[in-house]
């Protein structure tokens, strides 16, 4: 039976990578079926309505990161209201979405998608500047320092993780040390460098109606 993850990715028309490394598969649905889930002489894809179009957008944005609709809704409304003080709202929102511990830890390569990393997270296997935290929606800024703790690096996942990020490449915006297993923030999340696979202007347009 087809994983709702891949439903996701089928749906949406593009990878999300939201199981990680088995989606590099060649059994990946993507791969196998790239076209939307459902009976045999339905699934072509009508033409989408203006509303159509900017709620799928908001669907890859929102199931790229893991988030339900109530926490996704609550970042976007929070950057349009700072419209009038920022020059790029697209920016903003790609910057709270990179910035969030989970995805930070995704980045730094301790785990293998967003949604391990929130599960990592909530389980509390990271300090942060020395502190247990399990709060995957966390802030992180310039400066942090996210770490593997020690007791939970000796778990059977993380056996081969020196070596794996050892080859890691990082976002520019993070520096990882592969043999202390922690990371530390330098820089911030840019649109330019993260450029995700979505037209946010729709995104916002979907939530201004």
């Amino acid at each position: 039976m087809e994983d709702s993850k891949c439903k996701i990715c089928r749906r949406s028309g593009i990878k999300l990578f939201l199981k990680g490394e088995r989606c590099f598969s060649q059994k990946c649905a993507m791969v196998k079926r790239p076209y939307p889930p459902g009976k045999k002489g339905k699934r072509r894809r009508s033409p989408l309505s203006e509303y159509g179009k900017e709620l799928r957008e908001k669907q890859k944005l929102r199931n790229l990161y893991g988030l339900g609709e109530r926490q996704f809704k609550k970042y976007v409304r929070e950057v349009l209201g700072k419209r009038r003080k920022v020059t790029d709202v697209s920016a903003l929102l790609i910057k709270i979405l990179e910035s969030r511990l989970d995805n930070v830890v995704f980045r730094l390569g301790f785990a293998s998608s967003r949604g391990q990393a929130k599960q990592m997270v909530s389980h509390s296997y990271f300090l942060v500047n020395g502190k247990s935290l399990d709060i995957p929606s966390y802030q992180a800024k310039k400066g942090d320092i996210i770490a593997l703790k020690s007791t939970k690096a000796q778990k059977a996942i993380f056996k081969n993780l020196k070596n794996i990020i050892k080859k890691y490449k990082t976002p520019g915006w993070l520096e990882l040390d592969a043999q202390k297993l922690e990371g530390k923030i330098i820089g911030q999340p840019s649109l330019e460098e993260v450029a995700p696979p979505v037209e946010i202007t729709a995104i916002f347009e979907f939530y201004s109606r």
